[in-house]
């Protein structure tokens, strides 16, 4: 069963701080990769995707962010302020549920980057996602080529579409790409104040309701000032 997902969520309050030294005057989210800060890579593609409203939270050089994002028409942002209190990745989504709505909604890291080779893949994500059996479907890489990434994978894709973590010392074939379709209900009885948003990934996964789909072309893990040159040389691969 597909859905038509309005409004996405977009984390842009970490630090930064594998990017340093870029990122001591600068958030991560505005350091420009080929010509683009990373953020509006991403909500290019929300709005290319249809998304009409993105909640962005703010918390490290929280002025230059709101400041670069009053010119956006599209997607019309929404801030999500946690100047007060960084509330790490699970709990900035819990502190935005009231703006995000009772829908399923698109989840994505401000600093992800990929390029799509057939069908876009947020909207696959929108096609592939069943509410029914699913409370989140995470887009994966293939932890063995992506670009700028190096660890040992986050899960396995079983034969059904569910997902199973890595343990501790072991390896898994893809990675998390930093964008997912979650829903709601992903949130209830959720932890109070920040926690990570994986301690709600491993209770779906524990209830067989969390999913995972290979995306569909390249992605890059522009983590530190290194990985750019590499990134942008993909970029320019794929565009020609």
């Amino acid at each position: 069963m597909a859905v038509s997902p309005r409004i996405a969520m977009v984390l842009a309050a970490g630090r930064g701080e594998r990017m340093r030294p870029l990122t001591e005057r600068l958030p991560k989210p505005l350091v420009a990769v080929a010509g683009k800060p990373l953020i509006d890579h991403v909500l290019d593609r929300l709005a290319a995707a249809g998304i009409e409203r993105a909640v962005v939270n703010v918390y490290y050089l929280a002025d230059l962010i709101e400041r670069h994002l009053a010119k956006r028409q599209t997607p019309r942002i929404v801030i999500s302020d946690e100047r007060e209190k960084l509330l790490d990745t699970g709990g900035g989504v819990v502190k935005a549920l009231g703006v995000l709505g009772s829908e399923p909604f698109i989840h994505v890291n401000s600093d992800t980057v990929w390029i799509d080779t057939g069908k876009p893949n947020l909207r696959r994500l929108a096609e592939a996602f069943d509410p029914a059996s699913m409370d989140a479907l995470l887009l994966l890489a293939p932890a063995g080529t992506s670009i700028g990434y190096h660890g040992r994978g986050d899960y396995s894709l079983l034969t059904d579409g569910r997902l199973r973590r890595r343990s501790e010392s072991g390896v898994a074939p893809f990675v998390y790409a930093g964008a997912a379709l979650l829903h709601p209900e992903l949130f209830k009885n959720a932890p109070a104040g920040a926690f990570s948003l994986t301690v709600l990934f491993d209770r779906a996964e524990s209830q067989g309701r969390l999913h995972g789909l290979q995306l569909d072309g390249r992605w890059m893990h522009v983590g530190t000032p290194e990985a750019i040159a590499e990134a942008e040389a993909a970029i320019a691969a794929g565009a020609a």
